[in-house]
This record gives structure tokens, sequence and C-alpha cells, in this order.
């Protein structure tokens, strides 16, 4: 019978035994770490990488992967590693220009920005203006506070109003049509 390469072998401290046990039950895990830490722990129980995977429901390769890996780099050797495809084009300074002229700034003659007006003054698209705004949970669009109306007769119009609903003259019919921005 013909034999593989020989299995990494894996030996853990108190310290590491703790933390991969913790990491592997803690519900704030990605399940990826959780399987990860399981196989390390399984490795470092003395089993084959056949009887992990097969425990665990994965591939032999994957359970030699995270073994040498766990091995070369301890703990470290568990994270996600970068993944391959284009750098970013937008820097941590440009989000942050974003943010800070969309949360304390109106463009010229607009009451909020727009994706469009956004990605002009910055330079960039209107998707990544999107997509920064989504991450952030920016909705400058929507207003959440009352404003309070800057019609030099509008307190006279609410007495007018209030008065109609309190005190409505006989027989009178008091009809409600609600104002919506933008409608």
């Amino acid at each position: 019978m013909a034999r593989g390469r020989r299995a990494v072998e894996v030996v853990l401290t108190d310290v590491e035994r703790e933390t991969l046990e913790r990491w592997a039950r803690r519900r704030k895990s990605s399940q990826a770490l959780a399987l990860r830490c399981r196989i390390v722990l399984g490795a470092a129980g003395g089993e084959t990488n056949k009887s992990v995977a097969a425990a665990l429901g994965c591939s032999e390769a994957t359970v030699s992967k995270w073994r040498r890996r766990f091995a070369e780099r301890r703990l470290d050797g568990l994270a996600d590693e970068p993944r391959p495809g284009a750098p970013r084009r937008v820097s941590d300074e440009m989000v942050e220009a974003v943010l800070v002229k969309t949360l304390e700034s109106a463009p010229e003659g607009a009451t909020h920005w727009s994706t469009r007006s956004m990605a002009a003054e910055m330079g960039m698209s209107q998707t990544m203006v999107s997509k920064i705004w989504r991450a952030f949970g920016l909705k400058p669009h929507l207003v959440e506070e009352f404003k309070v109306s800057p019609d030099p007769q509008f307190i006279d119009k609410v007495r007018d109003i209030a008065g109609l609903y309190l005190n409505p003259p006989e027989a009178a019919v008091v009809l409600c049509v609600d104002e919506k921005t933008q409608i």
C-alpha cells in the first residue's frame, strides 16, 4: 500500500487549546474559523487527516491545509488571507471625506446629497458613493426629525386648523389633505 506525505504533527499549548475550543463553540465565530479550530483540535488529538475529515464532513485536503498552516503560523495561520483581485481604488481617506461631506454639508441649491451629486463632487463613481453610504447606513434623502415650516404665517394657520378640529362650525365638514414632499 502506497503512503502519501506524512501529516504534520500538531502540538498545542494549554493557552492555544483553550483559545481554539473557545473559538470553536463561540456563537460569534464564523463557521469557517470554527471548522478550522475543530480541524486543529482533532489533529492535536492524534487523529489522521482522513478521520478528522470524516468526522467534520470536509475533505482530507482541507484538513491537511489547516493542519500545515497552524503548524507554520500557529493561531494567526487560521485567519483568512487576503483574496486575489484588483486592489482597492478608494482609500480610507476618500471614504472618510465622503462621510464627512455627506453628514456635515449640503450641495449648493439642494437640501441633501444624491449619489450623483456626491460622486461628481468627490470625483468617484455613483456606485462607489452608494456602496459607502450603504456600508455606513447613510440615507441623506430621509428626514429623521421634525422641521418647522419657514412660512411666516405658519402659527396663524396652525391655530385656524386646530380650531376647526377642536370646535367645528355647525353642519360643517372638515376635510384634511396631507401634503407630502416630492409628490
